[in-house]
């Protein structure tokens, strides 16, 4: 009926119109011989069956065509074509044909030419999209039009000038292309090999594998792996790993497979056939198509599903048997239209790909007369018996909590019932993962009250009330049982710690009194053998404890360096017959050791005077740190208790003192002081510590010095209430109304730390009345009946002036009254009246009663103060303050008490010496009492060391050696009278002093701080015996100090003290690292007391002066 072409697009058109052409025949005929509108008789039956044979044939003939065409290799376009694609446009691609204007398309002979000529339009005015496929140009034609479109665009192209003249008839002028530079000439091709060889392995490495293999150099690396593994330097089954790694990784987008399909019958047309749809229409009367006119497309719009479709108002054909009168025209059915390039044909293997089975269940029933279900139902056939159960599972969750829909995921559903087939239940966790739409699925679970919600809400929320409330209930029994098991088990744990204790305590206190029998006993044989132990050779212990309670220990910053400020306890060698072992708190650095040997060899130098003759001495003293100072560095232990609890210095101890007389040297007595020496087995040159304690309280020493009968302040002690304080206050100055401060004292408090002052009398209202009275009643002041009036006068005003005038003296410690008043109330102390003058000075004498009973004065001096007048940081020796006399009177005195209260060992008296203004006379008060060895003692035996002096402390004098004389020949005249020379000073002064601290000496050595003050001349003189010892206390920071300064007089000395801190301060400080020290204070501390001595001085030469006068007027008189 009509000819095929061989062009694809040609073959499908005429393909289905001829198709249609026989159709609208079919239908013709067959109506005409059912309405009879003819008489002429139609075999009809060979019609149809040469109609039926026509179709038949086509229809093989197009299934071959298509099938030729699906089969074909397609190819991509190339990216010439992909860039022309953006300089030509091709606003008009669409896979759709108008073909009314095919008049006659059976029966006219033209139609080929026709469609030629229609295509040949359409090709040469669009530009093709690719090649392949029925309805594109071939590739090769494609190719073509890209290079004709290509010289087109290039006039310097030789093929541009071709192109234009025949298909536009322009003739243009030959065009030469200078930017084409002249190619070079040819050069001469070399044959042969462009790549290196492979190094290769040395002889020796490829004979012998064993052998190490040459390193891999860096022209070799250059070379790559490859080399590396040929030459054998990288085994071959070694695992590499390229760095970076050649291979990166990159997430893979995957699709749904639905989209996959819905591609399927809506294409352009750039694609295979199939994809085309087509509503092509007839008329009734004649089977000429009617011209049409496409409408203009518009913009495309977004449907529903998220795709484009082009938005043209095509009438939709309709296949009822009642439209056919209606049809007037064909028309086109709307294409789907895609911006980008199409997917490659999908093939059936691709479509069952990502098959899986989707259904729903709604408000908890499934859906089982849907498709889906039945699909799946069939497809899991054998295993439907778990499946079911799953879905009942399944079911009643969602039902409970009355979710309206739900999408299950078939396949998954079936690998659950799989894993959950032995009757075990699955979790609602395990359900939720079959679900599609989990998201909503979870958000509708989480809502609040949505169990209840479901068919059985009521009764599950009653259920779940009844369950809280009991919950509730069973809560509560179970605390107040816990609570009660709690306070059963922590009573019976009491009880037990308790009873445990409580025999601890019992051992404890057996232990503590066998140790202090055994003291008792060991101390008196230490007497009955003292006399033969002080002649012989003996090893001195010393154990510088401080055994404070455990609450003054924990408030000093770095205990342990104080503990050790008594290193001049070493100068104890100067007994020939001595040996030391010096417990150290703190570790010994190298430096520390060297100054002290080398201070220690100056012995017989000193006693020589020649600065060479100096000995080792390292042979008789021996520094032990004990190990636990390690262990416990933050507990603030005393230095026994540390020694108690190292046993490798214990053992130590016993192997030096083994075969030798020894005993114990200690500090502030403590319980475990006695621990030691009983392991040690050596007694203990102090008193027991219960004795020590008592008496060294500010309200034991009270009861000593009024046992001794000396002179004390006006004071009251043992005071342990408020109203005790406000009484004793009331009736200290009703007695003394010319006293205007005084002072309150802790018991428990050392170094001046726990003291407070208070000006009372100037803040009385009634102080001046009272002093009325005590004039109009005289002598008779001092009865109580006297005194009453104005002691209830003044008890009223105590309260008021104690508040609002109190003050601590050390505001670090105890920052405000309050808290000063709480200590002094909770451990006791003492109210003591402060001496009514300006001028005060502070003596200090250390006193040694030996076991023999035997009372001996070590020393005394005056106290220098620093920061504060009750804190003492030094003192000069010997005193100047008072008449000797009267002070070994006092002292002996206190002593002789102490000696009946079985006080032994070193101790240290405190006394006040003023001019009391009512009577011009020197008063001496004995203020407080140590019982134990002090700084001062130590420094003594140092200042005794390097001078070879003695000291008269019943004198109060301190005389050394005169010089040796370097004997000299001189040539004398016979008749020449010699001169006599004066007799030399060895009356010496010495300042001395153990808490010296500057932070900047921690950034200076010890050998650079003592080249330091060589340069400046600070030193000792042996041949003099006067100058400068330093003593080193502090290993660790280096922050402290202790300096001994020797001169002729008590001025030179102090001066010589105030210089050398001046010149250590310049020389370690900067102007902005001034650092924190007591040396300012303490100059200005010996600038007044040198203010004082100048002004004595010349008192008293005026007062030889008028006595002079005196003397020479009764001479003339005379």
């Amino acid at each position: 009926m009509t000819e095929v072409d061989r062009r694809p697009e040609d073959v499908g058109e005429i393909l289905v119109k001829v198709q249609d052409d026989l159709r609208h025949l079919r239908d013709q005929l067959l109506q005409r011989s059912i309405a009879g509108a003819t008489k002429e008789i139609i075999d009809i039956k060979t019609l149809e069956s040469a109609i039926e044979k026509t179709q038949d044939g086509i229809r093989a003939q197009s299934e071959k065509i298509l099938n030729v065409v699906n089969n074909r290799v397609t190819t991509l376009p190339s990216v010439d074509a992909a860039r022309s694609n953006k300089l030509v446009e091709a606003p008009n691609r669409e896979a759709v044909w108008d073909i009314s204007v095919l008049e006659d398309l059976p029966f006219r002979k033209n139609a080929r030419a026709f469609h030629e000529k229609k295509l040949s339009q359409r090709f040469t005015a669009i530009e093709p999209s690719g090649g392949g496929g029925p309805f594109g140009p071939s590739p090769g034609q494609a190719n073509k039009f890209q290079n004709k479109m290509k010289a087109i665009q290039d006039p310097t192209s030789n093929q541009n000038r071709k192109v234009l003249s025949d298909n536009y008839g322009v003739s243009l002028p030959l065009i030469v292309d200078k930017r084409k530079k002249q190619q070079p000439p040819p050069m001469k091709v070399v044959i042969g090999s462009t790549v290196d060889h492979l190094a290769v392995l040395p002889k020796a490495n490829r004979v012998d594998p064993q052998l190490i293999p040459p390193p891999i150099q860096e022209k070799d690396a250059r070379k790559g792996i490859l080399s590396l593994m040929e030459r054998g330097l990288i085994p071959p089954a070694a695992e590499l790993t390229l760095d970076p790694n050649p291979v990166r990784q990159k997430l893979v987008t995957m699709y749904d497979p639905r989209e996959r399909k819905d591609h399927r019958g809506m294409g352009t047309g750039d694609g295979i056939l199939a994809q085309v749809k087509m509503d092509l229409e007839s008329k009734q009367k004649d089977l000429v198509p009617a011209p049409t006119k496409v409408a203009k497309m518009r913009p495309a719009t977004a449907s529903s599903d998220g795709k484009t479709w082009a938005d043209s108002p095509l009438p939709i054909r309709s296949r009822g048997p009642s439209s056919a009168k209606s049809q007037k025209s064909m028309s086109l059915v709307p294409v789907k239209t895609h911006d980008g390039p199409l997917p490659p044909p999908t093939t059936p293997a691709s479509e069952f790909r990502h098959l899986h089975h989707r259904f729903s269940i709604q408000h908890g029933k499934v859906r089982d007369t849907n498709k889906d279900f039945v699909a799946f139902k069939q497809h899991y056939c054998l295993s439907w018996g778990n499946i079911v159960t799953m879905l009942k599972y399944l079911e009643r969750f969602l039902a409970s909590y009355a979710i309206p829909v739900a999408f299950i995921n078939g396949d998954k559903l079936a690998d659950l019932a799989i894993e959950y087939e032995l009757d075990k239940q699955p979790s609602h966790k395990d359900l939720l993962t079959v679900i599609i739409n989990i998201d909503d699925i979870r958000a509708l679970i989480s809502r609040p009250g949505r169990r209840y919600l479901g068919p059985d809400g009521e009764d599950v929320a009653a259920t779940k009330i009844q369950s809280t409330w009991r919950r509730h209930m069973d809560r509560l029994a179970y605390l107040d049982y816990r609570k009660k098991k709690w306070a059963a088990g922590v009573i019976a744990i009491s009880w037990v710690m308790h009873v445990k204790m409580a025999k601890i305590r019992k051992q404890l206190k057996t232990t503590r009194k066998q140790q202090l029998e055994w003291m008792r006993e060991k101390t008196q044989q230490f007497q009955k053998s003292w006399n033969r132990i002080k002649k012989s050779r003996r090893v001195l212990i010393h154990l510088p404890s401080l055994g404070y309670s455990h609450k003054i220990r924990a408030s000093f910053n770095d205990f342990n360096i104080q503990q050790n400020q008594q290193m001049s306890r070493l100068c104890d060698l100067i007994d020939p017959n001595v040996e030391i072992i010096y417990i150290s708190p703190v570790p010994m650095n190298d430096e520390t050791l060297q100054y002290y040997n080398k201070l220690l060899g100056l012995q017989s130098a000193v006693t020589s005077g020649n600065v060479e003759e100096q000995q080792d001495m390292s042979t008789r003293f021996k520094i032990i740190v004990p190990e636990a100072i390690n262990s416990f560095p933050t507990h603030s232990m005393c230095l026994a208790t540390l020694l108690k609890y190292s046993p490798r210095a214990i053992e130590r101890i016993k192997n030096l003192i083994a075969g030798k007389s020894a005993y114990i040297v200690p500090g502030v007595m403590h319980k475990d002081d006695v621990s030691v020496a009983q392991m040690l087995g050596l007694p203990i040159l102090g008193s027991e510590p219960e004795v020590a304690h008592l008496y060294s309280t500010k309200s034991g020493s009270k009861r000593i010095f009024t046992s001794a009968k000396v002179d004390i302040p006006p004071s009251d002690y043992d005071v342990y209430s408020l109203q005790q304080l406000h009484e004793s206050i009331a009736q200290l100055v009703t007695d003394n109304l010319d006293v205007k401060r005084y002072l309150f004292k802790l018991d428990d408090e050392v170094d001046g730390r726990g003291i407070a002052y208070c000006d009372i009398t100037p803040n009385l209202r009634c102080h001046t009345w009272a002093k009325k009275e005590s004039v109009r009643y005289g002598e008779k002041w001092t009865q109580s009946w006297a005194q009453e009036p104005a002691y209830i006068k003044i008890h009223a005003e105590i309260p008021d002036v104690l508040s609002s005038h109190a003050q601590p003296v050390n505001k670090k410690v105890f920052p405000s009254w309050e808290v000063f008043l709480e200590a002094f109330l909770s451990q006791g102390g003492v109210i003591e009246a402060c001496p009514p003058s300006d001028s005060v000075t502070a003596i200090s004498v250390n006193m040694l009663i030996e076991p023999n009973n035997e009372m001996t004065m070590v020393s005394c001096g005056d106290q220098i103060h620093a920061e504060t007048p009750f804190g003492c940081w030094g003192m000069s020796m010997p005193q100047s303050s008072v008449d000797p006399t009267q002070l070994y009177t006092a002292c002996r005195k206190i002593a002789l008490s102490c000696q009946q209260r079985g006080v032994l060992g070193y101790f240290t008296i405190d006394f006040v010496t003023f001019i009391d203004p009512n009577t011009m006379e020197q008063n001496l008060w004995a203020v407080d009492l140590n019982l134990w060895y002090d700084d001062s003692v130590g420094l003594t035996q140092l200042l005794l060391f390097v001078t070879g002096g003695k000291l008269d402390n019943r004198n109060c004098m301190f005389e050394v050696p005169p010089p040796i004389k370097e004997k000299k020949k001189v040539a004398r005249r016979r008749y020449e009278e010699l001169e006599e020379e004066e007799p030399p000073n060895t009356t010496r002064y010495a300042v001395m002093s153990t808490r010296l601290w500057h932070t900047n000496l921690a950034v200076v050595h010890y050998s650079v701080f003592f080249q330091m003050c060589r340069a400046h001349g600070i030193g000792f003189d042996i041949k003099e015996r006067q100058g400068t010892v330093f003593t080193l206390i502090d290993n660790y920071k280096r922050e402290g100090i202790g300096m001994l300064s020797v001169g002729e007089d008590l001025q030179g000395a102090l001066a010589s003290f105030a210089r050398n801190l001046s010149v250590i301060h310049q020389e370690i400080s900067a102007p902005n690292m001034q650092g924190m020290t007591n040396f300012k204070h303490v100059i200005e501390d010996i600038e007044g007391i040198l203010g004082t001595t100048i002004q004595n001085m010349d008192r008293k030469e005026e007062e030889e002066e008028d006595g002079q006068e005196n003397d020479s007027m009764i001479q003339d008189v005379e």
